[in-house]
């Protein structure tokens, strides 16, 4: 629940919303005393900027420009409000779309996120004092904005709190805790049990771990059981060393991120059971630390797979595609609608996309037609990467089916999307988005650490598929 957003109250100030290209003739129409303030204080009304008005003995309201001339349109546009204003109570005083005012709303509360949980609650409690709030905006539609918002504190929640307290156990209980408030199934299945039930790949990886953070495949459906299922699946490495082919201090260095995938499939799972869309949903997180141990699995290292393939680990710092073989394979099974993967999976794709833009493989033009066309619609974007099978030899062991790595430097996204698809089942529609979850510097609305990318994207085509 945003508790920054609040019902009607009769001191809250207004605020009138003016977009940037309308300014000067908003500003023009106003009476001498406001139009000689915005000059006095030197106001600009760039999109973004807020200004407070002045009135008798104290501010009679404020105005905000509305920015978004650019791709950080939507609800982007809106999160500055927050920054912009001193603590104290607020209403938009001026008529919004239906559409603006999701935006505003959203965009407001999800710039107002901080991470509290190793703060000192009394430092919290005098900030709090000092917070804005805003009243919910005439013709919102609030369901939507506490799912989205909802959603993406879990994920952002999830990928900030460090490995000491976000093992392979608490990521999965945070499963779990999900699965039981909203009246799914939910299974586990833990450390060398995954070889009793046929998880091969995925214990490999987390072998290395210490008993207390050992790996584990997580599973829950939800929703009628002959409604269209669709399956999620997510990274969750919960900390990445490299293994044996072990990262650098400085490449190591933010890898809590990397059960960042396994977050999002999670913080979409909310949203799609918040919303009870006519689903079969299923979501599957492969949980594990790759760790340095005398256990580890090691540089040239052959492993069995739940598909049959045989992997010959060609590098233990790409762990992420051979864990998800084993979930990618689960998922198959059923022949779903639709297999979506979220993965923190390689440098790669933010060499070729920078760090706030996914990358989307689909082996379905529909699909990923509908999603690329959504991410502009709710400011979420991807960039659509090709499956390029001329490429696939170079996953090709000389002594396995498969390799983790290749010989090249080269298109390294690509061949890792193609190393998944070798555990997508035939004829299943499948979407794997490789992304980064993390800002690397706070923005409007977006604050620096966890961050979820594509997830509210997703969910519009999910919800427009399936929706009542």
């Amino acid at each position: 629940m945003p508790n920054c957003l609040i019902d009607p109250l009769e001191t809250a100030l207004p605020i009138q919303a003016v977009r940037e290209d309308a300014y000067k003739k908003w500003r023009d129409a106003q009476d001498g005393t406001v139009q000689s303030w915005l000059a006095a204080t030197g106001f600009k009304g760039k999109g973004g900027d807020t200004a407070l008005l002045p009135g008798d003995g104290g501010p009679s309201g404020a105005v905000y420009v509305i920015g978004g001339n650019d791709d950080r349109g939507g609800l982007w546009a809106w999160a500055s409000l927050w920054d912009g204003l001193p603590g104290g109570c607020y209403h938009i005083d001026t008529e919004l779309s239906a559409t603006d005012a999701y935006d505003a709303a959203l965009g407001f509360a999800l710039a107002s996120y901080r991470f509290e949980r190793y703060r000192n609650p009394e430092d919290l409690e005098k900030e709090a004092a000092n917070r804005p709030f805003l009243v919910w905006p005439e013709g919102c539609d609030r369901d939507s904005v506490r799912g989205a918002h909802g959603a993406s504190v879990l994920v952002r929640d999830l990928i900030n709190t460090p490995a000491s307290d976000m093992g392979p156990a608490e990521l999965a209980a945070a499963a779990r805790e999900l699965a039981e408030a909203s009246g799914a199934t939910y299974r586990e299945v833990v450390g060398v049990d995954l070889i009793r039930e046929d998880y091969p790949a995925v214990y490999a990886v987390g072998r290395g771990a210490e008993e207390s953070r050992a790996p584990r495949l997580v599973e829950f459906t939800w929703g009628r059981e002959d409604a269209p299922e669709v399956t999620l699946v997510g990274k969750g490495v919960t900390f990445d060393t490299g293994g044996l082919d072990i990262k650098s201090s400085s490449g190591m260095k933010l890898m809590k991120k990397d059960m960042g995938g396994a977050a999002h499939a999670l913080g979409l799972a909310s949203m799609v059971m918040a919303a009870k869309l006519d689903v079969r949903l299923r979501v599957i997180v492969a949980a594990v630390e790759n760790s340095v141990s005398g256990t580890a699995m090691r540089p040239l290292d052959v492993i069995g797979t739940r598909k049959g393939l045989s992997v010959e680990i060609g590098n233990t710092d790409a762990e992420g595609r051979v864990i998800l073989a084993d979930a990618l394979a689960l998922a198959s099974e059923n022949q779903p609608d639709i297999i979506l993967d979220f993965a923190t999976l390689t440098g790669a794709a933010r060499v070729a996309l920078g760090s706030e833009l996914p990358g989307l493989f689909c082996n379905d033009d529909g699909w990923a037609d509908d999603i690329l066309r959504a991410g502009v619609a709710t400011a979420d974007q991807m960039w659509r990467l090709p499956i390029y099978q001329p490429y696939k030899k170079q996953t090709k062991s000389k002594i396995a089916d498969l390799r983790n790595d290749t010989d090249s430097s080269y298109g390294g996204a690509i061949t890792a999307a193609l190393f998944l698809q070798a555990f997508v089942g035939e004829g299943v529609s499948w979407a794997h988005v490789d992304l980064m979850g993390w800002n690397l510097s706070a923005q409007p609305g977006k604050p620096e650490g966890g961050e979820a990318m594509s997830m509210r994207a997703i969910f519009s085509v999910l919800a427009k598929r399936y929706g009542s």
